[in-house]
């Protein structure tokens, strides 16, 4: 698509609504002459802010863009900086997940001088292969190549990301990711975003589900005795923490409400096959199964209430031990003096 034509429209949708806050995004080869001349040119349209995509992992990056970028923390800072020195308008830079560590490139960007970052663009994939013509999907005379996965499926990953740079970085961040529903918006603030980015769902029911979005979250706020966005913004933060850091003798177990079992036997099969085989089977008489926990063998993986078909039928209950009496929490908390060899976990208070 010509430059011009995109210049020239980014100009008519400022125009158009010169209220509106227009970011642009750009992409530009890796030289300080071309950055100068885009970023000055991307203003003169109208833009009020500029995104550099330095995430793009197809397209792009072979001509040392997009991911070629925001994969090496040096190239990301030295770029920010030449934007940095003509740009009038906030600078958002948006990072890759294809990184080991993308904590490192964000504070490169802030090394650079960036305003912002946003994430996570899309991820690195191939979709499948034709089994016939031995062709990974999508075919393009007989060959193929990765391309850029993003929706639902990668919210739980750019959830962490958001996360991890939230709390090590000390700039606004743009979350994206599988923002479908105002809950994942507010799950992406509640871990730090500023703002939230949607793009899959709006090619699957279009622009209006923004109003969706905002008459959610403006609800939830509500709930919750808050304001604004900003008494939202990053409340979970300090709940994320390392793995040496959790309570290893917090305890949870599997518990299942036999009036709503239908005896289907799935989450035996799936202990038994994939986890700890902790649930034990018995045929009732009646063609199904009935099954039973058991309990000193119980992880708390989580596995059987997930492959389960009934809603609320298993849940994961908090539990404490004392000798190998398995005790439940709400015992232990009634009268905790009467276990003093048990460890109080009091998380929940």
């Amino acid at each position: 698509r010509p430059l011009e034509v995109n210049l020239r429209e980014i100009s008519e949708v400022k125009k158009r609504y010169p209220r509106h806050a227009l970011i642009v995004s750009l992409m530009v080869e890796s030289k300080r002459e071309a950055w100068h001349s885009m970023v000055r040119r991307a203003e003169d349209a109208g833009a009020d802010g500029l995104e550099l995509n330095f995430g793009c992992p197809h397209g792009m990056s072979e001509r040392g863009m997009g991911s070629a970028v925001g994969q090496v923390p040096d190239y990301t800072c030295q770029i920010v900086q030449w934007v940095k020195e003509v740009a009038k308008t906030p600078v958002i830079v948006k990072l890759t997940p294809n990184v080991t560590d993308v904590v490192y490139p964000a504070r490169a960007a802030h090394r650079g001088g960036a305003d912002a970052l946003s994430l996570i663009n899309t991820i690195n994939s191939i979709t499948g292969v034709n089994l016939d013509t031995l062709t990974p999907r999508p075919e393009v005379h007989g060959a193929s190549a990765h391309g850029g996965y993003c929706g639902p499926a990668v919210k739980p990953i750019a959830l962490n990301m958001v996360a991890s740079v939230a709390k090590e970085v000390p700039l606004p961040v743009s979350g994206i990711g599988g923002v479908t529903t105002w809950q994942d918006a507010a799950e992406f603030i509640l871990l730090g975003a500023s703002t939230v980015q949607v793009c899959t769902a709006v090619m699957h029911k279009g622009f209006r589900i923004v109003l969706d979005l905002i008459d959610g979250l403006s609800s939830y706020l509500d709930q919750q005795g808050l304001r604004s966005v900003a008494e939202l913004r990053g409340r979970s933060l300090p709940r994320v923490q390392r793995w040496e850091e959790l309570d290893l003798g917090y305890r949870v177990i599997a518990a299942v409400d036999e009036k709503k079992c239908i005896g289907c036997g799935v989450c035996y099969v799936a202990c038994n096959d994939g986890a700890h085989q902790a649930i034990a089977a018995h045929a009732d008489g009646r063609g199904r199964t009935r099954v039973e926990i058991l309990e000193a063998k119980c992880v708390g993986c989580n596995l059987c209430s997930l492959v389960c078909p009934v809603d609320s039928c298993i849940t994961m209950q908090r539990i404490d031990t004392v000798g190998e009496r398995i005790l439940p929490y709400k015992e232990f908390a009634a009268n905790p003096g009467a276990y003093p060899e048990v460890k109080s976990n009091r998380h929940d208070k």
